[in-house]
């Protein structure tokens, strides 16, 4: 990924391919890496895969909300001059993704979400009491998979530190209140971006009823399921998750 990434501005970003941007947005402990095989697959399909960093730990604290990053992608969007995009989000991703689906319809061409927050949210608020704890953080990290070797010792460190730091600690609880307020419920039925859900069955994170909620909610929405997979289907299963999003792109002509 390290030759494919820019920085211009305030924005630093994996850019590769060329044609429709396919434009990731990554969750809360999630880093550019977990979408490796979006990022691999899709330029070789004609998309154009763009991952920002989101600034989910550098913002002020009044910017640390679903509202100021979901203006935040707005404003890169804005920035890189694309007409219309694909966003494309994963949990905390998600909810950014269909916040600015909500302001911003006019800049979506489609919408992909997979593990999304934004009408059920226990994902954050329970686990930081023991936050010292990494026994206790290994054992939530492997359950936001369904096969627990998929947390990596790289990714549960990066877990602990976030946890453990401070100011991360306090953005974090910040951004946990800010998706329970911004509870999309009421706003779903209205928005008619033609919407691709992608769920793993085993979900502890957010449960499949979720993901049948989101597609009930949503007037424009098809929805599919990954077997024997936990909250972030495109690591656990990225040719599976790839093949689906291809297919349910060539059927909505996107």
């Amino acid at each position: 990924m390290k030759d494919n990434f820019k920085k211009e501005g305030k924005y630093s970003y994996f850019e590769a391919g060329e044609g429709t941007p396919i434009i990731v947005l990554h969750g809360l402990m999630g880093g550019l890496s977990n979408f490796d095989g979006v990022a691999n697959f899709f330029p070789k399909e004609g998309y154009k895969v763009v991952i920002p960093e989101l600034p989910i730990y550098t913002q002020n604290i009044l910017k640390t909300n679903v509202k100021a990053f979901s203006k935040y992608v707005k404003d890169f969007i804005t920035f890189k001059g694309y007409e219309k995009v694909i966003l494309l989000g994963n949990s905390l991703g998600g909810h950014i993704a269909l916040y600015h689906t909500k302001m911003y319809p006019e800049k979506m061409a489609g919408l992909v979400i997979t593990g999304s927050s934004g009408l059920y949210e226990s994902a954050m608020g329970d686990s930081y009491p023991k936050r010292g704890d990494y026994e206790y953080i290994r054992k939530k990290a492997e359950d936001v998979f369904y096969d627990p070797t998929v947390a990596t010792k790289e990714i549960i460190d990066d877990v602990y530190q976030t946890v453990n730091d401070r100011i991360k600690l306090i953005k974090t609880l910040t951004i946990a209140k800010s998706a329970i307020r911004h509870n999309m419920a009421k706003d779903l039925p209205k928005m008619t971006t033609p919407t691709c859900i992608i769920w793993g069955k085993n979900d502890k994170v957010t449960p499949p009823e979720v993901a049948v909620e989101f597609d009930k909610l949503l007037p424009n929405s098809d929805l599919y399921w990954i077997d024997k997979c936990g909250h972030a289907a495109m690591m656990e299963h990225p040719d599976e998750f790839n093949r689906l999003l291809l297919e349910w792109l060539k059927k909505s002509n996107l």
